[in-house]
């Protein structure tokens, strides 16, 4: 069996403001939402959902859209606010984040809640060890092989990534960028060097018509699943407002490449225009006869949890 699992981060980042708004949280609500599940709809599968306890808080209905047409509730962390990376926060506080996301969605959907990606994919040394304590089974923050070029929060350890296992690992409780021994499951996000995302799919659509052949071809030899991942922001225009980009760093040399370089290239089809591009990305797929699932289906499904 051949799996494609197409999923969603949910957040209030603005990729128009390169910031987080909670106004773009309400157009992610009535806009970005409606559009993504109306396209699952139309190709009938089933995926995850990353929700942060932020906007899980602040619109709680945006849970229960997802629950209504039977989709996969995940933790996203509490915030994707930079001083809360899972990369820079120790042990104690990744664990309170973990247990007051998990509570709230659990709550909210009520289904139990065992998946988790981190914020911006950030993550160190304790993640796994407090998503054990915390009764998460699956991760799916490590992307193997990709490569940021720097231009993302937490660079420097997102570089082991390059020696990270490509297919479905249990992790080492004390480093989950390599297999071990503890029960927690590692989901890595598709990547050939560039990132398999929404990004990528908009920014350089050429590219990503190139990295599905290879990962299409590359199933076809260890089986490795497709692990797209996509936001409901990048289906949203903010363009009517006058754009400031804004600095989540005081550094100029980060500034220049997290932020304004970043801010220029992630606007590229934004809104209607990442419509169809999605959806080429879907029928490539399913034309092949793969079986789109949420993670948790897939973990259960070819027996790793």
């Amino acid at each position: 069996m051949r799996y494609s699992l197409f999923t969603n981060d949910v957040e209030t980042t603005s990729i128009w403001f390169n910031s987080l708004r909670d106004e773009t949280g309400l157009k992610v609500l009535n806009e970005g939402m409606p559009i993504l599940l109306d396209i699952y709809r139309e190709y009938d599968i089933k995926t995850t959902f990353y929700f942060t306890g932020y906007i899980s808080k602040l619109f709680p209905e945006i849970i229960r859209m997802v629950v209504q047409d039977g989709h996969e509730v995940a933790s996203h962390g509490k915030s994707h606010v930079h001083k809360d990376g899972f990369d820079v926060i120790p042990f104690d506080k990744q664990k309170k984040h973990l247990e007051y996301t998990k509570k709230l969605l659990e709550d909210i959907s009520g289904q139990e809640v065992i998946s988790f990606r981190a914020p911006a994919l950030r993550v160190n040394k304790h993640t796994a060890r407090a998503l054990i304590e915390t009764g998460h089974k699956i991760d799916s923050s490590i992307a193997s092989q990709r490569f940021d070029f720097f231009l993302s929060f937490g660079g420097r350890n997102k570089l082991k990534w390059l020696t990270s296992p490509r297919l479905p690992y249990k992790v080492d409780i004390n480093n989950i960028f390599k297999k071990g021994k503890s029960d927690l499951i590692e989901v890595p996000l598709s990547a050939l060097f560039i990132p398999y995302v929404g990004t990528t799919m908009r920014i350089f659509p050429w590219i990503t018509v190139l990295q599905r052949l290879g990962i299409h071809f590359e199933n076809k030899i260890n089986k490795k699943p497709v692990v797209f991942d996509i936001h409901p922001n990048e289906f949203i225009d903010e363009s009517d407002e006058i754009r400031i980009i804004n600095k989540r760093t005081k550094n100029p040399f980060n500034y220049f490449l997290k932020d304004w370089v970043r801010s220029k290239l992630k606007v590229k089809n934004l809104g209607k225009g990442a419509i169809p591009l999605y959806k080429k990305e879907i029928e490539f797929f399913k034309k092949r006869g793969y079986r789109f699932a949420t993670v948790k289906q897939y973990c259960e499904e070819v027996g790793l949890i």
